[in-house]
């Protein structure tokens, strides 16, 4: 399982804790969390500006 970190605020979403607060229980992954979800902790950036922890490249679509 992976994880994504927030640029702004280095918020991790962590696809084997999930969100809960947010509605995405433990194991929820990357790719079922909506594209128009937005950081839960600055607001600032959306899914498509979290970028993979420990650096690479998310993959297209996801």
């Amino acid at each position: 399982m992976s994880a994504y970190v927030c640029p702004v605020c280095d918020f991790v979403y962590d696809e084997r804790r999930g969100a809960p607060r947010e509605g995405f229980p433990a194991g929820t992954p990357w790719s079922a969390v909506p594209d128009d979800w937005t950081c839960p902790d600055c607001g600032v950036r959306e899914k498509i500006d979290f970028e993979p922890q420990g650096g690479g490249s998310a993959e297209a679509g996801e």
